[in-house]
C-alpha cells in the first residue's frame, strides 16, 4: 500500500482562485483547521459553502466586468 506524502502550503506561491479560496476559509473560521491539518479536514458542507462563495465571487466579478465594458463603450 502506498501512501500519499503531504504537500506543504506555499502560502507565497498561490493562484489567485487559490488566494480567494483561503480568504474565504480564513472568513468563516476555517483557516487555521485547514493549515493545520489540511483540506481534507474540512466536512462536506465546509467545503461546499467554500465552493459555492468562490462560484458566487466569481460570478460577481463577471458582472462587475461585463459593466465595466459596457460603460466604456458608452463612455
Amino acid at each position: 500500500m502506498s501512501t500519499k506524502k503531504e504537500k506543504r502550503i506555499d502560502l507565497n506561491n498561490l493562484t489567485s482562485e487559490e488566494v480567494m479560496k483561503y480568504e474565504i476559509a480564513r472568513e468563516l473560521g476555517l483557516l487555521d483547521k485547514v493549515l493545520d491539518s489540511g483540506w481534507k479536514t474540512l466536512t462536506a458542507k465546509e467545503t461546499g459553502r467554500i465552493g459555492g462563495l468562490i462560484t458566487k465571487r466569481k460570478r460577481e466579478a463577471q458582472i462587475d466586468k461585463m459593466d465595466t465594458s459596457t460603460e466604456e463603450l458608452r463612455g
